[in-house]
């Protein structure tokens, strides 16, 4: 008789153990499950933001794969710079996928931030009248300068990349959709 307030001892011990180790499952559950959630909600631009810095394949509908350094990431749109020194903005809408990203994740960052993007580049390429080349994501190209910036659409003056835009080498004024281009790359300085 001896034995048996040891043996409600272990007994209770052993349940004891049971219910801390079924707390631990349900927390680890509990936590997998709102990582999924948490994860589930991020977009690709918050996947890119970390990447700030590092080399990066990307593949670009119109474009193929391009290589080169993450500078910026919009909201819309990512800057990179490519080993020959030219810079490419590309859509998030015209990548179809991207190698060298790390694991972590960043959410989006509130205020101004949130509002750069595409449109907020081009019309800054728009007031700097540079040069670029434009790759549409059926793979042609315009080289030229960007006149206007509209809600949806670019209009670029195409004229020869080793000229100025002037109105005697414009050969022809496009109006691209935003969904058509691909990447907007100004050659390296």
């Amino acid at each position: 008789m001896k034995d048996e307030p040891r043996r409600w001892s272990h007994l209770f011990e052993d349940l004891e153990a049971q219910v801390e180790s079924l707390a631990g499952a349900e927390t680890r559950d509990e936590v997998a499950e709102r990582t999924r959630i948490e994860v589930g909600g991020l977009g690709l631009v918050d996947r890119l933001r970390p990447a700030a810095g590092q080399l990066l394949v990307v593949r670009c509908a119109g474009a193929g794969l391009l290589r080169g350094r993450l500078d910026r990431v919009g909201s819309d749109c990512l800057l990179l710079t490519e080993p020959s020194g030219a810079e490419s903005l590309l859509p998030v809408a015209a990548v179809t996928g991207i190698a060298g990203l790390g694991r972590w994740s960043e959410a989006a960052p509130g205020g101004l931030d949130r509002r750069l993007g595409m449109r907020s580049a081009l019309r800054a390429l728009v007031r700097t009248r540079v040069a670029v080349s434009v790759l549409l994501v059926d793979g042609g190209s315009i080289a030229g300068t960007a006149d206007r910036v509209g809600s949806d659409f670019l209009e670029l003056a195409e004229h020869p990349a080793d000229e100025p835009r002037r109105p005697s080498s414009v050969l022809r004024v496009w109006t691209i959709p935003l969904h058509g281009v691909a990447v907007v790359r100004q050659p390296s300085r």
